[in-house]
């Protein structure tokens, strides 16, 4: 197995993204294929124990936050993430794995690595810690800003065969979010969905509201991408929040800072439970590839997790089962 990494991409990049690819390729038996410039990242390569194990392919330009996504896919050919979706699209590597822009992710195997037949658009799909500490796979998180609800129909398809497979959960639950948990609840394209979710082949458990996301109740929760990003942004915002709220009430006083000398321990477990970086990444479903974009502010365990993740993908043959998935729905009707 041979997994492409994308060695300038995210914030801390290309120290933190090699460290994680190496640490990854210690763990596990395959070849991590770094896409960067060969002249800065061969120095950080000596001395790993890890000889044929390790690739660069040369790459010299970045995709950077100013760039429209579309626009330098197309322009920039020798930009890591085109290059490392190219080496996918080829057959040279069988997964990618970045931390960079997440349009040009997005594009990049959209227009490059190209969507599964049947698949209508491909779904990000993040872990979103839960506090049972299982997390919850919510897709779509921003691939697509409207959805119709056949769209909403394969993505709880994907969802279930990811969580199945590289979450190993048994005969996982799926559920579409909405304003209420009542089947005649929501707008006029989750009423439609519902109703497709609930004849499909996975075990749909019906509505949830976005309060009980957290409880980790459900394995799967599907929605139109505008609703998912709304959502994934404004837990990231309330964790931050929260946690800067206790660390000012834990420094107000002296009582205050022997409490939190106390706590120390139950804390730094509640943080690792809803840390980012033990979940590795997000895949890109749909895509007729295995693609995985991790947290731009990710660092080495992050990416870690990232490429074992995107490793896990390649082992149960995930793609190939979303591939026989959706070709067994009926065919959609025209008009």
């Amino acid at each position: 197995m041979r997994i492409a990494v994308d060695a300038l991409g995210g914030d801390h990049a290309p120290h933190a993204i090699v460290a994680g690819a190496l640490d990854a390729a210690r763990e596990s038996n395959f070849t991590v294929v770094l896409v960067g410039p060969k002249a800065s990242l061969s120095p950080l390569l000596k001395s790993e124990g890890l000889a044929g194990r390790i690739e660069i392919v040369d790459a010299t330009e970045v995709i950077t936050n100013d760039d429209a996504p579309s626009m330098a896919v197309r322009r920039k050919t020798n930009s890591t993430i085109v290059v490392a979706a190219n080496l996918l699209r080829t057959g040279q590597v069988d997964a990618v794995v970045t931390a960079g822009n997440t349009g040009a992710f997005m594009a990049a195997g959209l227009f490059i690595v190209g969507r599964i037949k049947s698949i209508d658009r491909p779904a990000l799909a993040p872990l979103i810690p839960t506090r049972q500490g299982r997390g919850v796979v919510l897709l779509d998180a921003g691939a697509n800003m409207d959805s119709k609800p056949e769209n909403l129909l394969q993505y709880g398809i994907m969802g279930s065969i990811y969580a199945s497979q590289v979450l190993r959960r048994d005969n996982p639950k799926v559920a579409l979010l909405n304003v209420g948990t009542e089947e005649s609840k929501g707008n006029q394209v989750t009423k439609e969905a519902y109703h497709l979710l609930k004849s499909a082949d996975i075990d749909f458990v019906g509505n949830i509201e976005a309060r009980e996301l957290l409880h980790g109740e459900v394995d799967v929760v599907v929605c139109d991408g505008f609703t998912g990003n709304v959502l994934l942004k404004a837990l990231e915002g309330m964790a931050h929040t929260f946690s800067a709220m206790l660390k000012e009430h834990f420094l107000r006083d002296l009582r205050s800072k022997i409490g939190a000398l106390l706590l120390r321990p139950s804390l730094r477990g509640f943080k690792k439970q809803f840390d980012y970086a033990e979940y590795g990444g997000a895949p890109l479903l749909g895509i007729n590839g295995v693609l995985v974009k991790c947290h731009g502010s990710s660092q080495q365990v992050a990416i870690k997790n990232g490429v074992l993740q995107a490793a896990r993908f390649v082992e149960r043959g995930v793609v190939h089962n979303i591939q026989r998935a959706v070709a067994e729905l009926p065919p959609k009707e025209k008009g």
